[in-house]
């Protein structure tokens, strides 16, 4: 190979090694540019997800979860229960349980008011507590849930409601308000509360641990009333019994003359 031979090599070889390295920067440079975008997107795509409470037209049982706030590492409000959002819309009723695992708890503890808010994407239940002497109740409760729309361009439909300078689950100091019988709530006109297994208490609370329970009206008369049911029945067969014998005796013939 001659000196002129070896010159055109190494200029070739040279060329393709700058048009390689041109090729490279280019490549990079459109993937820098480009991954902005695909960020953009990722970022829109995690926002479509978000999706907003979807009515059902049947029933079916929430899940129940503790929801608690702190203050200083203590447990200052805490509720328990499973919670059903009752909407009537044209006259029919739909339902929307909310799921523990998408709400997030918020809320603060004063000596004498605590706030627990649970938010989830498309509403909001919060409890507003007070304390008065040796009581404390709920005197606040607020709702809201914006549903799913009905198509893509439209908002959904909002449902909301308060029940203010209330004393809702009443109970003393130390103690928490417990029931478990169904509680429902209608805050609206249009929009009902149901709690399932509730168990509720703000301040005092020992041991991050619900007190003492107070029991609802509704659990009591589940209690009693058949206690009491059953006493009546017993009075009753009772009272029939004494009448039958005092029948029989009058009717028993008396002693003949001779």
């Amino acid at each position: 190979m001659t000196d002129a031979h070896r010159m055109a090599m190494h200029l070739f070889i040279l060329a393709a090694l700058l048009f390689g390295s041109s090729m490279s920067s280019e490549d990079n440079n459109s993937l820098l540019a480009e991954s902005p975008l695909n960020q953009v997107k990722s970022v829109e795509v995690l926002r479509n997800m978000s999706k907003k409470p979807s009515l059902q037209p049947h029933e079916s049982m929430p899940l129940i979860e503790t929801y608690a706030v702190k203050k200083d590492g203590q447990v200052c409000a805490m509720a328990r229960f499973g919670v059903e959002f009752m909407v009537k819309e044209n006259k029919e009723m739909m339902y929307f349980n909310m799921d523990p695992k998408s709400t997030r708890i918020t809320g603060y503890c004063t000596d004498q008011k605590a706030v627990l808010s649970l938010e989830f994407d498309g509403g909001y239940l919060e409890f507003t507590f007070l304390e008065s002497g040796e009581q404390s109740y709920v005197s606040k409760l607020r709702a809201l849930l914006e549903t799913e729309p009905y198509c893509k361009q439209c908002k959904g439909p909002i449902y909301s409601g308060i029940l203010n300078h209330e004393q809702l689950f009443k109970t003393t100091k130390n103690k928490s308000f417990k029931c478990l019988s169904v509680t429902s709530l209608n805050i609206a006109v249009n929009l009902t509360i149901k709690f399932i297994s509730l168990q509720i208490q703000a301040f005092n609370i020992s041991m991050n641990n619900f007190g003492k329970e107070t029991e609802c009206w509704a659990d009591y008369l589940k209690r009693t009333l058949p206690i009491a049911m059953g006493a009546v029945v017993a009075g009753i067969i009772l009272i029939a019994v004494l009448v039958c014998v005092l029948k029989r005796e009058h009717s028993r013939p008396g002693y003949e003359q001779l």
